[in-house]
């Protein structure tokens, strides 16, 4: 008996001190570990990616990386900056009148971000440095120093004389200890006008939010041309109808906010920026819990070592990593599942170009038809306003659609039945239905 309780009692340890090393070493795998020598701290206001790259070598080449990769063109994105004017000639029309409409290309990386937009149209810049906001690291101390006074500085100044480096380690990390932190106050502002309170949380919800900074849907305040969220004081807020309505409100109810009035139509139109954090809340993956950063920076094998990958980007470049965490079925399957997703989004898309761009042709023949209904065409204006935002907004975010699917095809579809509305009250002002 005695025998056996001994063995019972040596089982229950050994399974103990088993269960306490996996633990150790699953934690260990989760925890920032300085890599380098014993260096100086990394300075509270240093942005330069190579220094805190001494400290953490692996991260750093894997951030690196992202800017030496080959020019590889995937099927719906890629660091490819080719033009989608070319890709998409409708956007020519659509977006005629403005900056889009002169140029238009494809995201690279967040290591080209200072490169690329120094490289653009000079149609694109005329807001100021307000425009290098989510660009640089050096940004936050700009912001620090000028206040709400730095948006309407002059871009190339900024741009030559105080912009170092690219979006960096400093944008989102706290190099006292590494945790994730907010550096741009839009986020920080637009949250509290919520009732939530980014220092309050986890650091799960911070793997989200450090990317909601930058990849959302903003606007410049007309007067002194500060980056604002135009979100409602809950989720719902976030979606484009709820965001729509915001230019409405009574701030802009004299005069309702509008991006620039399109030369053929003469509709006020609204430009949507990137609101891939938008699109995503609510979605499967997020109502489950999932993270940014649990997809597009998941956990990669350096030699014995387990790092989070810096390279950022899309999950469909590492599968097994990012995907097979939680889904069991094989790569090709997930990857056709995706483009799946992704090509019921891109056909619909394409449909509602095409119409808002009949729209805008329908619309622009009754402003120059004598004796036209007014009223009707000013009901067509409207409705082109609408369709052309919820195709904007599903053109502009990342995903081509997967972030969450039925809500984007929902839109798409919202969009399509709006432009077919313009089209009809534009041809019934001259007479023509």
């Amino acid at each position: 008996m005695v025998g056996k309780r001994s063995i019972i009692v040596g089982s229950i340890i050994a399974l103990l001190l088993a269960l306490g090393g996996m633990a150790y070493f699953y934690n260990q795998n989760r925890v920032v570990l300085r890599e380098g020598p014993n260096l100086p701290p990394i300075g509270e206001k240093e942005t330069d990616p190579a220094v805190w790259g001494e400290h953490y070598p692996r991260h750093y080449e894997s951030y690196r990386d992202a800017a030496e990769a080959p020019v590889i063109r995937t099927k719906y994105g890629g660091n490819d900056p080719f033009s989608k004017l070319e890709e998409f000639p409708e956007m020519t029309t659509l977006f005629k009148g403005y900056g889009f409409g002169e140029e238009y290309k494809e995201e690279r990386g967040h290591p080209y971000a200072v490169q690329d937009i120094g490289e653009i149209n000079p149609a694109r810049k005329k807001s100021g440095a307000v425009c290098l906001t989510c660009k640089s690291a050096n940004i936050p101390e700009l912001l620090e120093e000028y206040g709400d006074e730095f948006y309407s500085l002059d871009f190339y100044k900024v741009k030559d004389e105080r912009i170092k480096h690219a979006i960096a380690c400093s944008d989102c990390h706290d190099p006292k200890n590494m945790a994730l932190r907010i550096t741009r106050p839009a986020l920080r502002e637009a949250l509290f006008k919520m009732g939530k309170d980014v220092d309050q949380a986890s650091r799960q919800e911070m793997r989200t939010l450090v990317c909601a900074q930058c990849h959302v849907e903003y606007y410049f305040t007309p007067d002194k041309k500060v980056v604002t969220f135009p979100w409602g004081e809950s989720v719902e807020g976030m979606k484009p109808e709820e965001v729509y309505e915001y230019f409405r409100s009574d701030e802009y109810a004299e005069n309702q906010f509008v991006d620039w009035v399109h030369p053929d139509s003469q509709t006020p139109v609204l430009k949507a920026q990137h609101p891939d954090y938008e699109f995503f809340m609510n979605s499967t993956h997020q109502a489950a819990g999932v993270a940014c950063a649990d997809c597009h920076m998941p956990y990669v094998k350096q030699g014995n070592v387990k790092i989070t990958s810096h390279f950022l980007a899309s999950p469909l470049r590492t599968i097994e990593e990012s995907c097979h965490v939680c889904h069991r079925q094989d790569s090709e399957y997930i990857k056709e599942r995706v483009y799946h997703i992704q090509d019921n989004n891109y056909n619909l898309l394409k449909i509602s170009a095409d119409r808002n761009v009949e729209a805008v042709k329908e619309i622009q023949l009754s402003l120059a038809y004598t004796g036209a209904n007014e009223e009707l065409i000013k009901e067509a204006q409207e409705y082109h306003r609408q369709s052309q935002w919820l195709w904007d907004w599903m053109s502009a975010e990342n995903s081509m659609g997967f972030h969450n699917p039925a809500e984007g095809l929902n839109y798409i579809g919202k969009s399509i039945d709006f432009a077919h509305r313009a089209i009809q009250a534009a041809r019934q002002a001259r007479g023509s239905e």
